[in-house]
């Protein structure tokens, strides 16, 4: 079998001329769709990157994000449960404060109905020793009573003190009326001499005195200087001792 150059020829130049076509009409678009995939495969893994990249960052402000809410919220269970403490620290205080304030308000009620309670026992037994001796005494009063009586007055005028002189002078100086003396039983010329005879010891002026009964005294004397009393005698003594006693508040 001859070997024919011609042939040979033509049928590299067909090879080549359909190598040519397939990569001028299949193997360039087949490149170009490889570069397009691989430049957008490149491109989707650039995107992959950055949204990877964007999500630590997110991520980690994520967490930064939650541990700054978690020590927010523990500073504000802190505050807040301090708060609380406080609130009730405070209101226990109060609670406290007005219960003392009760127990003292309890303790000064029963501390004045123990002390009206002993008070007006006090004032019945005052008010029942007053009438029995005022029966008593009463029963007593009789002229040389009262002349017993009369005698201390005059005592007790001759020991006046200097200050309780200066009243009585005063009161006779400034005096428009004669002075009153009271009674229980008559007097006797003796005891107006007596009693005269003291208040001018006393004032150094003479005195014009108005004698005057009066029963209601039971026994002894009551002297009026003007505004100035000076009493010896059962009834005024007799009021005195039923006064009630004045407690101290």
């Amino acid at each position: 079998m001859d070997f024919d150059w011609t042939t040979f020829l033509l049928e590299i130049v067909n090879f080549l001329i359909l190598i040519w076509i397939l990569k001028r009409f299949l193997y360039q678009p087949i490149w170009d769709i490889i570069d397009k995939r691989r430049t957008g495969i490149d491109q989707e893994l650039m995107n992959a990157k950055r949204i990877e990249e964007e999500a630590k960052a997110l991520k980690q402000k994520n967490e930064q994000f939650l541990t700054t809410w978690e020590n927010e919220k523990e500073a504000a269970h802190a505050k807040l449960s301090a708060e609380l403490a406080e609130l009730r620290e405070r209101r226990l205080a109060e609670l406290s404060h007005q219960f003392e304030e009760e127990a003292e308000r309890r303790r000064i009620l029963d501390e004045r109905r123990q002390k009206d309670y002993e008070k007006k026992t006090e004032d019945r037994a005052i008010e029942l020793g007053a009438a029995f001796i005022s029966k008593f005494l009463s029963r007593m009063a009789t002229p040389e009573l009262e002349r017993q009586l009369f005698q201390l007055l005059l005592e007790d005028l001759i020991n006046l003190t200097e200050s309780d002189k200066r009243v009585i002078t005063e009161a006779m100086t400034s005096l428009s009326a004669p002075v009153v003396a009271h009674s229980a039983f008559p007097v006797t010329n003796q005891q107006r001499e007596a009693l005269s005879a003291a208040l001018r010891e006393i004032t150094g002026q003479k005195s014009i005195i108005e004698f005057q009964c009066t029963h209601s005294l039971l026994a002894g004397m009551r002297i009026e200087i003007g505004p100035l009393i000076l009493h010896a005698n059962l009834r005024d003594e007799l009021k005195f001792f039923s006064k009630p006693v004045q407690h101290e508040q």
